[in-house]
């Protein structure tokens, strides 16, 4: 049998990675999270969390108090980031900001929604 050839671009599970994506991928990227205090307390205690040296965190805990204006700016925020790969909202959340999810046209950070 003959094995096929790997393409550069490709990943050891045969993936084929972007330069963008490859670079991620190898740098060890962060996962944020916006979400309610369950949603997110749930991937902290699974690990996910992270506070780098000025005390920047990974997540952002969405209550009753919280304005529109708070949420818009940390998904920003998480948008302009290096370390972060993929960016976990919750839908209700992510429906308060739909306009700039629409907008949104990156392949990384990428959004993914969740119930």
């Amino acid at each position: 049998e003959r094995e096929r050839e790997r393409d550069d671009d490709e990943d050891d599970y045969g993936i084929n990675m972007t330069a963008d994506t490859a670079a991620a991928a190898a740098s060890g990227s962060l996962i944020a999270l916006i979400g309610d205090e369950d949603t997110v307390t749930g991937f902290l205690l699974a690990g996910a969390g992270h506070k780098d040296f000025r005390q920047n965190t990974n997540f952002l805990i969405v209550d009753s108090k919280m304005t529109t204006k708070m949420i818009e700016t940390t998904f920003l925020g998480f948008t302009q980031r290096e370390d972060v790969a993929i960016i976990v909202i919750a839908q209700n959340v992510a429906n308060e900001i739909r306009h700039l999810i629409e907008r949104y046209d990156k392949a990384i950070p990428a959004i993914l929604e969740i119930p």
